[in-house]
C-alpha cells in the first residue's frame, strides 16, 4: 500500500465515549477519550442505562474533537474502526450504529474490533517495533487473560480468570474497606502505606497444577471474611494494610503466571494491557521478576491502558491488512470471547 492508512476508531463499550485517528496502526494522530468516572462514582459503580445515554450526548463531539486534533477531515478517513464486543449492550450500540452511519455516508470500509484485542494492540502504538510472538496479560475490570500471540490478530489463550475479573476485584475490595469508586486506583494509592506482609491471604490452588487460569473469588472472600471477624470482635482495621495485602496477593499470582507462560511458549517478551496495567505494584512486581528471570516487560503509557479508541484503531489496522471488514449487518456482542469473529 503506498499510503498512509488511516482510521477513525470509535470506542464505546463501558463509560468512556473515545474517538480516535490512528495511521498505519501505530501513530496516533487525536485520542479523544470523554470519561463518566464522576457521573458514576455516586453510584458506587457504572450503570448501564445511564452510561449509554450518555454516549448518545457525546459522541458526535468526540468525533468531530479527534478530526480536529488530527488536522483531517472525514474525506481523509479510509476506514471505520468500532469495537463491537465485549462490552455493555446499550453502550456498545451507540457506538457501533454511529460508526455504521458514517461507513454508509462516507462508503468506507467498517472493521468490526473485539475490545479485548484492542486493548492487546495498545502495545503495537507504545513499541513501535513490537512484533508477534510474544504472551500478553490483558487485566481489567472485565477480564483477565493470558494468551500467546502467534501474531497479528492470532491468539491463543492460554488462562483466564474462573470468576472474577482482577480489576474487579480490585473494585469489590475498595467497597469493602470503604474507598469507593473506582476502586483500583484507590486501593494501589492506600497500599503504598500498607505493610503487604501483614496478612496471609490465600491464591487459588487449582488441583491441575498445569493450568494457567486465575480466580479472585476466593481471595475476595477471605478479605471479606477477615474485615467481618475484626467488625464482630470491635477491632481496628487497618486499611492500609488490607490494601497492600490483598494487592500482593493479586498481584504475585498475575506475575508468577505469566512467567509461566513465557517459559511455556519459550518467548522473553511479556506485554501488559488493560486498566490494571497502570497499577504501580504490578509494574514494580512485573520489573524486578522479569529482570530476574531475563523477560522484557512492556506496559503502555497509562493513557492507553484504560479504555481508549486510538487501541481500537491500532486493532482495525492489523485486521484491515488481512483482509477482514464487516458488513453493516454488524451487531453488538457483548459476551464477545478473544478470537472470535
Amino acid at each position: 500500500m503506498d499510503k498512509d492508512l488511516k482510521i477513525l476508531a470509535i470506542e464505546s463499550s463501558c463509560d468512556e465515549t473515545s474517538a480516535a485517528v490512528v495511521v498505519d496502526g501505530r501513530i496516533v494522530l487525536s485520542n479523544i477519550i470523554s470519561s463518566q468516572i464522576d457521573i458514576h462514582k455516586k453510584f458506587g459503580g457504572v450503570v448501564p442505562e445511564v452510561a449509554s445515554r450518555k454516549h448518545i450526548e457525546v459522541i458526535s463531539v468526540v468525533v468531530e474533537q479527534a478530526l480536529e486534533e488530527a488536522q483531517i477531515t472525514l474525506k481523509d478517513i479510509d476506514a471505520i474502526g468500532v469495537t463491537y464486543g465485549p462490552g455493555l449492550v446499550g453502550a456498545l450500540l451507540v457506538g457501533l450504529q454511529y460508526a455504521k452511519a458514517l461507513s454508509y455516508a462516507l462508503n468506507k470500509p467498517l472493521i468490526g474490533v473485539n475490545h479485548i484485542e484492542g486493548h492487546i494492540s495498545a502495545n503495537f502504538i507504545q513499541y513501535k517495533d513490537l512484533k508477534p510472538p510474544f504472551v500478553c496479560l490483558v487485566v481489567s475490570g472485565g477480564h483477565t487473560y493470558l494468551v500467546y500471540m502467534k501474531d497479528y490478530g492470532k491468539f491463543e489463550v492460554l488462562g483466564q480468570t474462573r470468576d472474577d475479573a482482577a480489576g474487579e476485584a480490585y473494585d469489590k475490595i475498595a467497597r469493602a474497606i470503604g474507598l469507593g469508586y473506582p476502586g483500583g486506583p484507590k486501593v494501589d494509592k492506600i497500599a503504598r502505606e500498607g505493610n503487604p506482609d501483614a496478612i496471609k491471604f490465600p491464591r487459588a490452588n487449582f488441583h491441575d497444577n498445569k493450568t494457567l487460569d486465575f480466580s479472585f473469588s476466593g481471595l475476595k472472600s477471605s478479605v471479606l471474611n477477615y474485615l467481618n471477624q475484626k467488625s464482630m470482635k470491635e477491632e481496628d482495621i487497618n486499611k492500609a494494610d488490607v490494601a497492600a495485602s490483598f494487592q500482593k496477593a493479586v498481584v504475585s499470582f498475575l506475575v508468577d503466571n505469566s512467567l509461566r507462560a513465557c517459559k511455556l511458549k519459550n518467548v522473553n517478551k511479556i506485554a501488559v494491557a488493560g486498566g490494571v496495567a497502570s497499577n504501580t505494584c504490578l509494574r514494580e512486581t512485573f520489573k524486578s521478576q522479569g529482570s530476574k528471570n531475563k523477560v522484557d516487560v512492556l506496559f503502555p503509557e497509562p493513557i492507553l491502558c484504560t479504555d481508549n479508541a486510538a487501541m481500537i484503531g491500532s486493532a482495525a489496522y492489523f485486521e484491515y491488512m488481512r483482509g477482514n471488514t464487516s458488513s453493516l449487518n454488524l451487531n453488538a456482542i457483548p459476551n464477545l470471547k478473544l478470537g472470535e469473529r
